[in-house]
């Protein structure tokens, strides 16, 4: 989505006031979690939905 919208991580970051190395966890998939303001600020700048940027992997499998 980022490379469709043309935006550096750093961009980004700046943009949604979190530090880029956090992004970067997010990008990965290698967080936990994330705050729904978060998502909400991702999504806005990138005028996207959460769905086409999250996905879901089921642990188990």
């Amino acid at each position: 989505m980022m490379a469709r919208r043309k935006i550096s991580l750093g961009e980004l970051a700046e943009k949604i006031d979190i530090t880029p190395a956090n992004l970067s966890i997010l990008k990965t998939g290698k967080a936990k979690a994330i705050r729904f303001s978060t998502l909400e600020a991702i999504c806005k700048i990138l005028d996207c939905q959460p769905g086409d940027i999250l996905e879901y992997k089921d642990d188990e499998g």
